[in-house]
């Protein structure tokens, strides 16, 4: 994956927590975003593991979770009127109509979206639409966290292996 320049999360080390969170949140979701430029649209497709894991079907996992997390959770709509699959594993099925263009883009849509979305909202704000129940939103940005770096590193194994083909 394309580096990340180094003086992004060194730029907030004297910020609040919430501007550090939202570096780190925006440094993971710019990482997994760009783990597809510069392949081919078989590359990214390609599977090379048993899971139903590619490239591609990452980055596609990616805009749903955004979406669960800052649409459902923060909103309360359901996954239905949100018009995301019901389950995560569903969030990795291509569609013949996806290509990196338009997964990268409705990636960056629904990051955009999530920012708008968390704009009025404090660290310690609940949001409410979470399976779990009420949740504070400084918890809500570590489970990203979590998620987006888990998903970086399969990201960089995934393309490691394209590349050196």
């Amino acid at each position: 994956m394309p580096s990340l320049p180094a003086t992004f999360a060194e730029d907030v080390i004297d910020h609040p927590a919430r501007a550090q969170f939202e570096v780190f949140l925006d440094e993971h979701r710019g990482a997994l975003n760009g783990c597809l430029d510069g392949l081919t649209e078989e590359q990214v497709r390609r599977s090379l593991v048993p899971s139903q894991t590619t490239l591609l079907g990452l980055v596609k996992h990616a805009t749903f979770v955004e979406k669960v997390w800052f649409d459902e959770a923060v909103t309360c709509r359901s996954r239905a009127e949100i018009g995301i699959p019901a389950t995560p594993d569903e969030s990795f099925i291509l569609d013949d109509d996806d290509t990196i263009a338009t997964v990268q883009r409705a990636h960056r849509e629904a990051c955009e979206a999530s920012c708008r979305a968390t704009s009025s909202l404090g660290l310690d704000d609940m949001v409410h639409g979470n399976r779990r129940g009420p949740l504070p939103l400084r918890w809500v940005y570590l489970h990203m966290l979590r998620e987006l770096a888990q998903h970086c590193g399969h990201a960089d194994i995934l393309r490691e292996q394209l590349i050196n083909e």
